[in-house]
């Protein structure tokens, strides 16, 4: 899986890489635009977006500030501010992942049109859904190590 995904998102940056290149090549070298090169664009590169927030949620990897570990003294108290952290986050992705659902409904009914290339943005729209969910899973997965790891570490 972890081969999968950093395939997937070498691919989507090569793919948004080699499209601003032939635009900076056609447009200010040639001084010939390609036609919704922009447009076509944006698929890759929300899908790198998000897909590289669900990397970082996967890997536990976002960038945290965490003050409070300053003050904290003991592994215990370590382990109990993370799960705390961990369950905001759920509850925060929870509400996100709720409005994603009602912006996906919304998109697939009104089913919106690139202005060029009249390519359907539902295709753009659904990686917000698809990412809060993988995000959400990933939460949850990582909660569980850390309740775990308290468990094991009071075990001792």
């Amino acid at each position: 899986m972890s081969r999968f995904v950093s395939l997937l998102l070498t691919g989507l940056i090569c793919i948004v890489a080699l499209g601003q290149f032939v635009q900076v090549i056609t447009r200010y070298i040639l001084e010939v635009p390609v036609l919704g090169l922009e447009e076509t664009l944006l698929y890759p590169t929300l899908w790198l977006y998000v897909l590289g927030a669900v990397n970082a949620s996967r890997e536990n990897t976002h960038i945290r500030a965490n003050v409070l570990e300053i003050f904290l003294k003991t592994a215990r108290q370590h382990h109990v501010l993370t799960i705390i952290g961990e369950v905001l986050s759920i509850a925060i992705a929870s509400w996100l992942t709720y409005w994603a659902w009602d912006f996906t409904k919304y998109s697939w009914r009104v089913w919106k049109e690139s202005p060029t290339l009249y390519l359907p943005t539902f295709y753009m729209d659904v990686a917000l859904l698809v990412g809060m969910v993988l995000m959400m899973v990933y939460t949850v997965v990582h909660l569980v190590q850390h309740i775990r790891q308290l468990i094991k570490s009071e075990a001792q």
